[in-house]
């Protein structure tokens, strides 16, 4: 091994190839060097090479649709989204006119929530309208899911006109648009989600949610009827969901009132399937494919389904930050795959995520928060 002064030995200068630091500041200091018992002086030279970086810009040819929720014709609060021209957040190919949002998540009853989501929400459990009111009022929620899974014959099978009727006061509550979700009984939602576009008529709703093993027609029908949304639903598939589009559209409902949910499946739990349906539909819809071009929704809260979300297990760190940090990294890689519309359930969760979405699309020149500093577990 040569030491410095050999390497030194008769030479004028020094060049080193192929090296590469990653510090944030440098100070080089210059001094005389003793080298073989003569003062020599030590120069350090840098060169830098001009060259241009051409942005990798394709040319698409279609768009994301653009959907609202919520009515059109009132003094009542209504969320836009959809309108991209360009990849999941790829803003020098195009533009996003529409900020993602957040819904979040409540349900009709009371029933087994993480501890560290049930915390935020003691006192209004068994309440669905005061529920909702405190997601408004304290966790300025933009747009909420009402989760109608009593009607579950599984559960108390609780009837479509009951059910109608706990959709009524949440309007009566809340000044938000609504996502009204069935149980998720193929049988039972095509006549829970009747029920409830002819409650909402004029509420401009988004009815959640119709796939190809239910009677969806009926469903769609209703939507026609009174005037609302419907969410498409199938488990990553980009062939099956463009079919169940062009099913829904034969229904005689319009483009522009369809939302898509690929299914999202959890951290490390299916994401990656996720990720690459959500890419696939996004790409096949800018390059002209009009049956996959609606805006996309993620059922991020999916991720409460990982057992590293809400598992008590010392050696994996406290669950009380796992479980939200599990949901938002999960909202976080669908947003990055093109998703305009979450559901979410853990304030901390939604507000990390919002804040990621609010630093991506700053325009006021604010300094963007540095990444250590994005999540946050504080939901106040």
């Amino acid at each position: 091994m040569k030491n410095l002064e050999d390497l030194l030995e008769g030479a004028d200068e020094l060049e080193i190839e192929d090296f590469v630091m990653d510090v944030d500041e440098i100070e080089l200091e210059m001094f005389p060097q003793l080298v073989l018992g003569k003062a020599r002086e030590l120069k350090a030279t840098s060169r830098v090479e001009r060259f241009s970086f051409k942005k990798p810009v394709d040319e698409y040819i279609s768009e994301v649709m653009e959907v609202s929720i919520g009515p059109r014709s009132s003094s009542k609060k209504k969320i836009t989204i959809g309108g991209s021209n360009m990849p999941a957040l790829c803003f020098f190919e195009g533009d996003m006119p529409n900020k993602p949002v957040v819904a979040h998540d409540l349900f009709d009853m009371a029933l087994s929530l993480p501890s560290s989501v049930k915390q935020y929400f003691e006192g209004v459990l068994d309440d669905p309208a005061e529920w909702a009111k405190k997601q408004v009022n304290d966790f300025n929620a933009e747009i909420i899911t009402l989760h109608l899974i009593s009607t579950d014959p599984n559960w108390r099978d609780t009837s479509a006109k009951d059910a109608a009727k706990t959709v009524e006061d949440v309007l009566q509550a809340v000044d938000v648009p609504l996502i009204i979700s069935g149980s998720g009984n193929l049988d039972k939602d095509p006549e829970i989600l009747e029920k409830v576009a002819e409650v909402c008529e004029g509420e401009n709703v988004l009815l959640s949610a119709v796939n190809p093993m239910m009677d969806y027609a009926r469903v769609v029908k209703a939507a026609v009827k009174y005037d609302h949304l419907v969410l498409s639903l199938v488990s990553m598939d980009p062939a099956g969901m463009k079919q169940m589009n062009r099913n829904i559209m034969k229904e005689g409902l319009s483009r522009e009132r369809i939302i898509m949910d690929p299914v999202t499946g959890a951290l490390g739990y299916g994401i990656e399937y996720s990720i690459s349906t959500m890419e696939r539909i996004r790409w096949t819809a800018l390059m002209g494919d009009k049956d996959l071009s609606m805006p996309i929704l993620s059922g991020t809260s999916n991720s409460w389904s990982a057992r590293e979300a809400w598992l008590e297990e010392r050696n994996w760190g406290p669950k009380e930050f796992r479980g939200p940090l599990w949901e938002a990294v999960t909202g976080t890689m669908t947003l990055l795959s093109g998703a305009d519309i979450f559901m979410m359930l853990h304030p901390g969760a939604m507000k990390a995520l919002k804040n990621l979405i609010n630093s991506l699309f700053n325009e006021s020149g604010e300094k963007a928060p540095a990444y250590r500093e994005w999540i946050n577990m504080e939901v106040k």
